[in-house]
């Protein structure tokens, strides 16, 4: 089934301006709070009405401003799962299914029983939501939206209020609640990796506008975007100089970048994940970055190294003397994060003389 949404609204100064189309059946909106992700789904569910432009799923155009067409909400067959599930506080489990279904008192009892089943409710069809754990007030509130058979569900950040175990376990319920539905779900998210676990296309929004859309995967490999790419999860960034096809001055960090790929000629920055640095002890490599531990943040499954960037070699700024602190702006230094299983080989060798940027792993970003 495929989705067109071409939509603009204006709200004050900030203004939404939308454009895509997907036959995905797994969309991740990506971006940080206020940037409009909420909004693009009020949008496709008729919440919210755009000023202009046309939405349309599959066949049937549920807005367009040019031919005057607006389906209202509970005519679009879309679902919404809001963050806190929007379940009504005095109905028990099985009134909050039943709620708004249509059809003879049985064909409601049916399909309600049937949604208790399918959701793993059992037992619990006389309690109120708020006797309910987390997981079994979601369920509730997708066994309320499947009841009627929606063609696209629609996921506002719905585990970012919860904490990072809880939040871990409902993900996997969720998509294995949903592994059966064979419509489409956008899940919106500021979290990076919620977005890459359940999207298999990704749009990427930034004020209002969207920055990037395609392939998760591809674009988590190669965002194209200074913005796309710290979206993503990148730490490191710094401004390059092409000398030429393949070689680059990164200028941020003083070191020379030489590349068997083509560097695009538009290309304004390198881009270099914290996570995928590969340590050198001993004589410096190609495309290497000299260790200078300017500031070190310990957690209980990583180790965060702040490094500083070569062209400050010869400075000892004040934070740099008391190196268990990091600096309060770290946009200046190199991010290398190391995961518990590796600690045990600098713990045999020490910290390493470079880090290696591997080319596969470097990004050439607008």
């Amino acid at each position: 089934m495929c989705l067109f949404v071409n939509v603009q609204k204006k709200i004050g100064t900030f203004q939404l301006q939308v454009q895509f189309e997907s036959q995905a059946r797994r969309i991740g909106i990506l971006g940080v709070s206020g940037c409009g992700k909420s909004m693009t789904l009020k949008s496709i569910a008729g919440i919210e009405t755009p000023d202009i432009g046309k939405i349309q799923v599959g066949n049937q155009i549920l807005f367009s401003s040019a031919a005057r067409i607006n389906v209202k909400p509970q005519k679009r067959r879309i679902g919404y799962l809001f963050q806190n599930y929007a379940l009504f506080p005095t109905m028990t489990v099985s009134q909050n299914i039943a709620a708004g279904l249509k059809g003879s008192r049985q064909e409601k009892q049916e399909r309600v029983q049937e949604m208790i089943r399918k959701f793993r409710l059992e037992g619990l069809e006389e309690q109120f939501p708020e006797q309910l754990s987390g997981g079994q007030q979601q369920r509730t509130a997708l066994a309320r939206i499947m009841a009627y058979e929606p063609e696209m569900l629609l996921l506002d950040e719905p585990f970012s209020a919860l904490d990072v175990l809880l939040k871990d376990r409902l993900q996997w319920e969720m998509m294995e609640l949903l592994e059966e539905y064979r419509g489409t779900v956008i899940l919106v998210s500021h979290s990076r990796d919620e977005i890459f676990r359940f999207s298999e296309e990704l749009l990427i929004m930034a004020q209002g506008k969207v920055i990037t859309y395609g392939k998760t995967k591809r674009i988590f490999a190669n965002p194209g975007t200074r913005e796309a790419a710290r979206l993503t999860g990148c730490k490191n960034f710094s401004r390059i100089h092409r000398q030429d096809g393949h070689t680059a001055l990164a200028r941020d960090w003083g070191i020379s970048l030489h590349v068997e790929q083509e560097i695009p000629v538009g290309a304004n920055y390198i881009g270099y994940r914290a996570h995928d640095f590969e340590p050198v002890w001993g004589k410096r490599r190609k495309n290497c970055i000299k260790v200078q531990v300017g500031g070190l943040s310990e957690l209980p499954f990583e180790r965060n190294y702040y490094l500083l960037p070569e062209r400050k070699g010869g400075e000892i700024p004040e934070w740099e003397k008391n190196r268990t602190k990091i600096a309060e702006d770290i946009s200046e230094l190199v991010c290398w994060f190391v995961q518990k299983e590796k600690w045990s080989r600098l713990k045999e060798k020490g910290l390493p003389d470079y880090l290696e940027l591997k080319e596969e792993y470097m990004m050439f970003l607008e």
